[in-house]
Formats: structure tokens, sequence, C-alpha cells
């Protein structure tokens, strides 16, 4: 079926991010003074000046060095889960982006206010069905003290972003240690290369991780280009499950039978998520050639929002379901996205927790 006329709502991010020309050359030199500003920080971290004390357990970071979501959040839930099911006791840290003023680390369950502890960790807490502790902060460092203090038992904390967090000191596997940075890259790769403003990254392309996670790529020698070539990578293949009615979760049905159901023009598809365009892309293949309405990440809804919308079936993601509690509305689907991680991941993982601690030789 054809693709019908797509509805952008979202602030897409600048063209010339994607590719060198006269804006990005003329902003460059305010990003070579961002990156400046970078290197000093990091400077004064590796003297030792800023006063970091390294984690008792290992810290496993899921982040990304492109401005805007890159999937970090389903492979947050795949690494607790799998690393539970290899002997391990998980925990999960987040800053808690795009939720109210916290005064101090606060744990999240499944039906924690989104608005309160952010959209993020209510998915993870819904999708794990509680059963891993998961607390919200952006001192990353003090909602670690809180949670080993609450269950001493945790011996993995694995960190919702926090690549740029500085004050989380850590030491990578890279260089002997047991802590974990991985960079998760999507599709849409690092654009032009150069760092904000002039581009849409947070650190340079060639910013030391352990591996890269790569998402929303095909899994073919093209997928990994020749920068990555000699670095460790994996990618990671992800799909959709089976839509779920938001009102109504024990009810079902598949991709397969919306797209049978409904014509094209009265199916809408709505997601508030980093790439609100990899959602849609994904329902395409499918078979579902919907409206698309993407507005930006973390964004609320109101049942006036959905009221609206002239359509008769709509989907949207589990990340924007989280925050339509309030909505009451039958033709709401939800399409949960299921993500494996390949067994030599899971095995490297492994190799690395398994380190004894570096810290006890060097404190």
């Amino acid at each position: 079926m054809p693709a019908t006329k797509s509805t952008t709502r979202f602030k897409k991010a600048p063209k010339f991010w994607e590719r060198r020309g006269p804006t990005s050359l003329l902003l460059w030199p305010l990003s070579w003074a961002y990156g400046l500003v970078n290197r000093i920080l990091d400077l004064m971290n590796d003297l030792g000046i800023s006063g970091r004390k390294p984690q008792s357990v290992p810290v496993i970071i899921v982040g990304n060095i492109r401005v805007g979501g890159t999937g970090k959040t389903p492979i947050v839930i795949a690494l607790a889960e799998r690393l539970s099911r290899m002997g391990w006791k998980p925990a999960i840290i987040s800053r808690g982006y795009g939720a109210g003023t916290l005064s101090a680390p606060t744990p999240v369950q499944s039906d924690s206010d989104p608005t309160v502890v952010g959209d993020e960790p209510v998915l993870i807490a819904k999708r794990t069905k509680n059963q891993f502790p998961i607390w919200v902060y952006p001192k990353r460092v003090e909602s670690i003290r809180a949670l080993l203090k609450q269950d001493p038992s945790i011996n993995v904390i694995i960190s919702d972003d926090g690549l740029q967090h500085r004050s989380l000191a850590r030491w990578p596997a890279r260089e002997g240690g047991r802590d974990i940075e991985f960079v998760v890259r999507d599709a849409r790769g690092e654009g032009n290369g150069f760092l904000l403003p002039a581009g849409p990254l947070r650190e340079p392309a060639t910013r030391e991780r352990d591996a890269t996670l790569m998402t929303g790529v095909g899994s073919s020698a093209k997928a990994v280009d020749e920068y990555f070539l000699g670095r460790r990578a994996f990618t990671l293949g992800a799909q959709l499950g089976i839509p779920y009615q938001l009102v109504n979760p024990s009810n079902t049905q598949s991709l397969a039978a919306i797209a049978d159901t409904y014509l094209p023009n009265k199916i809408t598809a709505i997601a508030a998520i980093g790439n609100p365009q990899r959602f849609f892309d994904d329902l395409l293949k499918q078979g579902i050639a919907a409206k698309s309405i993407g507005l930006p990440d973390h964004s609320t809804f109101t049942p006036e929002f959905f009221n609206a919308i002239n359509s008769e079936c709509i989907l949207i993601t589990e990340k924007d379901a989280v925050k339509c509690s309030s909505t009451q509305d039958e033709r709401i689907w939800v399409v949960p996205m299921t993500l494996d991680l390949p067994n030599a991941l899971a095995d490297w993982l492994q190799s690395i927790l398994q380190r004894p601690d570096p810290n006890q030789y060097t404190l």
C-alpha cells in the first residue's frame, strides 16, 4: 500500500547538521570553543582535580554522542533482563529527563507519575514489571549511593545515559577496568561530524568507547562504516511486537490485522521520541501506511489532543503510553518494541564484569 502524506509537527534537527556547508562552517568556531571547554573539563577529571571516587560495583553506561534519542531505553531494558538471567543483580539509574524538580534520589515504580520521575524510567519499570530497582536523580552518584544503601546485594549498575556526566567516575573496560561505556548509534550516524552548534554531536565522533551499539540499521557489512573498522561494535536487532489497546491491555491485535482492517488514511501513528521517523518507518515495513505525527521527545498528551485526531485507529509507542493514563480512547493501540542482545555481546559483558575490582589496588 502506498504511504500517505506525513504530518510533521516536531522540530526537526537543522538540515545543515547532516552535511557540511556554509552554515555549519560559519558556526564551526563556536563548535571549536564548545569542544575546548569539554577538553579542559576532561583534563581536570584526568588529573584528579574533581575529586571523583570510583563506585564499589561495575557501572554500565548506555549513552550517545549525538543530540536526540538513539534508542537507549530498550537497550537498558534488554541489558538488565539479560544480566539477570546470567546471574547478576542489576539496578538502573537515570537522570529522569522530562521530570519535575527532584530534591533527592527517588525510586521508580510502574505506577510512578512520569511528570515527576520521567517517562523513560516509568517505561522501564512497566516493561520489567518492577523487577529491578530504578532510581532517578540528576546527580547519578547520589542515586547509586542511595540504592546500594537500600539493597547492598546489587552488583552492577546500568546508567540510562550519562556519557557526559563527569561526576560519575569509572575505569572503562578498555583500560583494564570493569566499567563499560556504550555509545548507541542509529541510522543517522554522526551527521556532518561537527560538535554543537555546527553539528549534532555532544562529543567528537572519535570519542573512546568500549563498544558501539548499532540500532536501526541492517546487519550487513555496509552498516559498519570505515570509522568503526578495528573497533568493537554490535548490531542490535529490534522488532515491533503485538499492539495492545491502551484502555484494555489484554485486548491485542496484530499489525497485519490492523493493516487489513483500516484504510491507511484512517490510521494515525504518533511518536514523541528522539527519532519519530524510525517508528513510522518500522510500521511501514509491517504494512502500516499511516498518517504520522512526530512530536518533540518527552512531549505530554491530553485527551483533547487525541479527540482532535480524525482517525479510526491511533498507534503510539510504549514510551508515550505511560503519559496517557488519563486518556480513555478505545482507538489507541500501543505498539511495543522488543530488542535482543547478541550472544557475543552477552559473553563479552560477562567476561568484563567478572574481572577483579581494579579500584581496590589504587585506593
